[in-house]
């Protein structure tokens, strides 16, 4: 007798929505002559797939705004984090409409396509039928992952990896935290893939991570005489769980006074990280490991400088293949923050400036690079400045900063955290200074 998975037989707590029973069946209407209710499915179904990429509540409303007045309709929308509630008005009749999402993610890939479509529904897509423009959103739509779990293990590895010697590591703790960043992700990705709740995947591959990390140092301590001094470099095999998306996101939409959506964000990414860290933590405890002070590398000042430049590059690029960006555009992204990270870092050592104003530069830096890249090639600049400066948030310190919660030194605790806090707030202010500066859209909260 053939067993039934219970994931076969589970019901969808959320239910998908059959956007097709909305065109008419005349499929000779264009869009632009049609009613109220399936200009409104297009409208609401385009801010779905939107907000579905990760980006904040402004693009969202402001994709939607687009394809409404090419329509003749006149909404009005309130964002969230996985939910949208929209009306829309057309002079005689009114259709309101709550839609949701079952997980929120990054799709970087997604969003460019999504922006493009945009882009050409005044010229192209307002002169076909709802069933023709639903059937291209469903082509959208189904661009998932465009890396298999492998890859996306090796670019977190490599993100990791290059992470590890901009925190101040060495080799044995690069090589350490490519591997164990490396399998850790490959299994958060199988369990998302499989749909198992956020706690669990976080968990899960944290854990995993921790446990091959102290595994493999110590039987390199064993085959190859490493010293154990090497153990702080558990903390950077975690690195990839940060959620830089939702972070500088929320920043963003705070700064328009989108509070619904900044808040949501904003929760979502400290749920991230109290229980990656708080798991991170319980696992150093049972492994006996400590963060401590990577070991001084003493280093030429040019050949660190070209060395930051690199892996500055490799990290980014890691990160931006983990958004699902596709080579080009992490390419691109890559060199934005080799040079605002190095810009960055060689300001803290070189002239001494504290390490908040110093991330704001480079955060500023990005977000001009990406204003400029935009102008030329038309990437989404959250696609490229994200993934820039998501090399710059602060995990270890986040993650210190909870350790030493967890071993009741508040002072050490306090000191971390502040810290952390300073320069996750500096990020995104670059970020928005640098759109105040270019995109007279942004100026305004209108």
């Amino acid at each position: 007798m053939q067993q039934t998975n219970f994931t076969d037989i589970m019901e969808k707590n959320h239910m998908e929505i059959p956007w097709h029973d909305y065109t008419q069946n005349n499929g000779n209407i264009l869009i632009n002559q049609a009613g109220l209710i399936e200009k409104a499915s297009v409208i609401g179904r385009v801010g779905l797939i939107m907000l579905s990429c990760g980006t904040g509540a402004w693009r969202v409303r402001t994709s939607m705004n687009r394809l409404s007045k090419s329509l003749g309709v006149t909404c009005t929308v309130d964002v969230g984090l996985m939910s949208i509630e929209f009306n829309c008005f057309d002079g005689k009749d009114c259709v309101s409409q709550s839609l949701s999402i079952a997980n929120t993610g990054v799709n970087t890939s997604k969003l460019y396509r999504m922006e493009q479509f945009v882009d050409s529904f005044p010229k192209e897509e307002v002169h076909l039928t709802g069933e023709e423009i639903h059937k291209r959103l469903d082509e959208i739509e189904r661009i998932h992952a465009i890396y298999s779990p492998v890859k996306l293990g090796l670019a977190a590895a490599l993100a990791c990896c290059a992470f590890t010697f901009l925190l101040g590591g060495g080799p044995v703790e690069m090589i350490l935290a490519f591997l164990c960043a490396g399998i850790g992700n490959v299994i958060r990705t199988k369990l998302i893939k499989h749909n198992f709740t956020l706690f669990l995947n976080i968990a899960v591959s944290i854990s995993c991570s921790c446990l091959l990390y102290s595994i493999l140092l110590k039987l390199a301590e064993i085959l190859f005489h490493v010293s154990a001094l090497h153990e702080a470099g558990y903390i950077c095999s975690i690195l990839f769980i940060i959620p830089g998306f939702p972070f500088i996101t929320s920043g963003i939409d705070l700064s328009k006074l989108d509070l619904r959506s900044g808040l949501e964000r904003l929760s979502y990414s400290i749920i991230i990280v109290l229980v990656a860290t708080m798991t991170a933590w319980i696992m150093a405890l049972l492994l006996h490991l400590q963060p401590l002070n990577f070991t001084a590398l003493n280093l030429d000042p040019i050949l660190l400088l070209i060395l930051r430049l690199l892996t500055s590059f490799c990290g980014v690029f890691g990160f931006s293949i983990m958004f699902n960006s596709p080579v080009k555009m992490a390419a691109i992204a890559a060199v934005m923050g080799a040079l605002s990270n190095t810009l960055r870092l060689e300001l803290v050592d070189l002239t001494g400036m504290p390490t908040t104003a110093a991330a704001f530069i480079g955060a500023l830096t990005a977000g001009l690079l990406a204003s400029l890249i935009k102008n030329y090639n038309g990437y989404p600049r959250i696609s490229l400045t994200v993934p820039s400066i998501v090399i710059m948030v602060p995990g270890l310190y986040l993650y210190r900063a909870f350790y030493n919660l967890g071993t009741m030194s508040l002072v050490d605790a306090f000191s971390w955290g502040a810290a952390a806090i300073m320069i996750i707030i500096a990020l995104p202010l670059g970020l928005i200074f640098a759109r105040i500066f270019t995109d007279r859209t942004f100026r305004y909260c209108s």
